[in-house]
Formats: C-alpha cells, sequence, structure tokens
C-alpha cells in the first residue's frame, strides 16, 4: 500500500509517500526557521500563510522524489491534531480535497502518535526490526519530548481482527504542566540570545560548559511524580542572569547577531559567549535532560518494562541519547529512538501511522477536522 502522509501541525509543512507503513520513498519537509527566527519562535499567523504557499510544492515533490504519481497513491493520511489550528487546517483541508479527488480512502493521525511510529519506522527503514520483530518490546515506555509537548506513555499492542495489523493503546503515565522541553530549551535560548531554535544551538554550546556551576535547584512534583514542569527551571535561568553581565553580555550579543543578518556559524557565536554563558547553557540543559531521564526510568519501573521508546524533536539531543544509553546499560533496558530526520517534525510517521489505521479498516469522512488540542490515549493507569 503506498500511503501519502501529510504534516503542518506547526511550522513544517512536509510530505512523504511511505509503502506498507515501513518503507520510505520520499520525505519531504520546508522548513519556516528562516520566517520565525527573528521573533525567537512561531507565529501562528504567519506559519498558517507559509503553509498555504508550500503544502502544494511540497507535495509534489514528495510524489516526484518517490517516483509515483498521485494517481497511484492508495490512500492519504494527514495529522489532524494538536498543533496550530491555522496550520493545521492547511494540511488537512488540503488532504481531504486531495483524497476526496482521487477516491482513496482517508484517514486522521494524531501528532503524537506519529512521533511513537517513528521509532518503529526507523528501525523497519534500517532493516533493524519492524513492528513484527519489534512486538517483543511491548509493553514499553514512550516519552515523547519535543517543542510542544513533553508526555510520557505507556504503550501496548494488541492482535486486531483477523491479525491483519496491530492494535496500538495507549495510556498517558506523566505530561507536562506548564512548558513543554523543547519550549524551555527555545526560550532560555532567546534569553540568552543565543538563536532560534534553541534546541540545537543549546546543544552544541552546551558541550564547552560546566554543567555544574549554577545550582538551577531540583524539579519537584507534587501529585503525580511522573508529571513534568519546565516553568520553574526556565525562571531559575532568568533570576540567575537578570541584573548580571550575563544580560548585559545577551544584549550586546543580540546586537551583533543581527549585524550579520543572519549570516552566522556555531564558531562565531561559541566565540561570542563568555565562559559564564556557557556554564549557564550546559547548567540548563543537565537540569531539563536529568530530569526528563530520570522521570522515564521511573516510569519504566513502576510499570516493569524494559523498553523505552524516545522520540521528538528533544530526542535529537545527544546529552539525552548519552543519558539514555547510560540508563539502558544500568537497568538493563532497550532504548530506541528515531534518526535525527524522523525525530523533529515530518509526514513519514503520520503515513507509518495511518497505514495500520487504513489496513484494519478506519477511515475519515468529510466530517474530519482539526483540533488544536488532541489528546492521545487515555489517562494515568
Amino acid at each position: 500500500m503506498l500511503l501519502l502522509g501529510i504534516e503542518s501541525s506547526c511550522d513544517e509543512t512536509a510530505a512523504a509517500v511511505v509503502a506498507d507503513g515501513t518503507r520510505i520513498l520520499s520525505s519531504v519537509v520546508a522548513s519556516q526557521i528562516p520566517i520565525h527566527e527573528k521573533f525567537g519562535g512561531v507565529v501562528p499567523e504567519l506559519a498558517s500563510r507559509e503553509h498555504l504557499r508550500k503544502i502544494v510544492p511540497v507535495v509534489d515533490e514528495a510524489c516526484r522524489q518517490a517516483g509515483v504519481s498521485l494517481g497511484e497513491i492508495e490512500g492519504v493520511a494527514v495529522t489532524e491534531g494538536p498543533g496550530l489550528i491555522g496550520s493545521l487546517l492547511v494540511g488537512l483541508v488540503y488532504g481531504k480535497a486531495l483524497a476526496l479527488s482521487l477516491k482513496k480512502p482517508l484517514v486522521g493521525v494524531n501528532h503524537l502518535e506519529g512521533h511513537i511510529h517513528a521509532v518503529l519506522l526507523h528501525n523497519a527503514a534500517q532493516k533493524q526490526a519492524g513492528p513484527s520483530v519489534l512486538s517483543s518490546s511491548f509493553p514499553n515506555v514512550t516519552l515523547v519530548v519535543s517543542g510542544g509537548h513533553t508526555i510520557l506513555f505507556r504503550v501496548e499492542i494488541s492482535a486486531s481482527q483477523g491479525a491483519i495489523a496491530p492494535l496500538f493503546s495507549y495510556h498517558r503515565m506523566g505530561q507536562s504542566r506548564d512548558d513543554a522541553a523543547g519550549e524551555a530549551f527555545d526560550k532560555v535560548a532567546k534569553l540568552l540570545a543565543l538563536g532560534y531554535p534553541g534546541g540545537p544551538v543549546i546543544d552544541r554550546l552546551a558541550r564547552y560548559g560546566n554543567p555544574h556551576a549554577y545550582d538551577l535547584g531540583r524539579i519537584r512534583m507534587k501529585g503525580n511524580p511522573l508529571d513534568f514542569s519546565f516553568s520553574g527551571l526556565k525562571t531559575a535561568v532568568l533570576y540567575r542572569v537578570r541584573g548580571t553581565p550575563l544580560a548585559s553580555e545577551a544584549e550586546e550579543r543580540e546586537a551583533w547577531r543581527k549585524s550579520l543578518r543572519n549570516q552566522l556559524n556555531s564558531e562565531d557565536l561559541r566565540a561570542h559567549c563568555s565562559q559564564a554563558t556557557l556554564d549557564m547553557v550546559a547548567s540548563f540543559q543537565e537540569a531539563a535532560i536529568t530530569d526528563l531521564v530520570q522521570r522515564t526510568i521511573a516510569a519504566a519501573l513502576e510499570t516493569k518494562v524494559n523498553t523505552i521508546f524516545v522520540s521528538g524533536g528533544v530526542a535529537c539531543n545527544s546529552l539525552l541519547r548519552q543519558r539514555f544509553s547510560q540508563a539502558a546499560q544500568e537497568h538493563n533496558f532497550g532504548v530506541f529512538f528515531p534518526s535525527p530526520t524522523l525525530s523533529t517534525d515530518n509526514a513519514a510517521m503520520i503515513a507509518a501511522a495511518g497505514y495500520y489505521k487504513l489496513v484494519r479498516g478506519e477511515q475519515a469522512d468529510h466530517s474530519l477536522t482539526a483540533h488544536a488540542s488532541f489528546p492521545l490515549g487515555d489517562g494515568r493507569l
């Protein structure tokens, strides 16, 4: 089955053609980073307008790279939420119109479910394992961590009718009560005038700092101990910077960055950061990553599973991958990540998740609509 995936939940216009939910024939992503960089974050109205400009050429390019025509597509999978409502509507309305005109089945996919299936898709693409081989890895605990979400799931599979395709079920074990982890990275990077998106730049600069230079406190949660909170950590950085030489340095660095008109490389940026700034960046990353890893390990131990999936844009962070690798050896867990290109928003993961729905006979009709808030699975076990 050739499935066209469409993703437009935030600031990436993406389309992909995936065969049988496991083989990526093409994956095209049009990034909007240059548009939003000057604002230090995504501007919803600008994002939706850019999706309108890019959706048709991106889908055309995905088909061209896959070597197929739209007429050969056997189904359309499109993100229906969660995300920015204006952005979601562009991809969803286009996908609905395309499926209707081609007389092909349509299925809506939860963006979070797409991130979970990105792990399976990557392993299938690498011929390391597919859903059938990875069945021994269920149930598992999955951390979806990105700019918009930080959620822990317990994921299970069961045989669907006729065993045509596995049925996936999701149970939320914990989630951020305020900022998502990726959002905190972006806000700290903006505070220190390091650029956007904040995750990659903090990851690069943190290697040159002392992660124990600043004590930013430990994140403690009342109620569900598996919930996350990054607002306090972000505020701790703010208080350590405000009224200090770090703030003056950030102002000077902001003026310097603007004077370059985006002609900036990571080595130049590091040269314009004092050791104190590098130490602050490293200390923030240490606190955030430690919290993510510790709560995920706690969830795995609580549910007595020995497999962890980690997906979402923050899953590209090198320290996060290193710490999970160490934890895997210590606790004898299997830890699976998607590739960096499948960790960030993409349409291949939407097509992969949509494939299993279509095989099980699930289809959407003309009433399919976008949802800014679209929880996946049920609440804490």
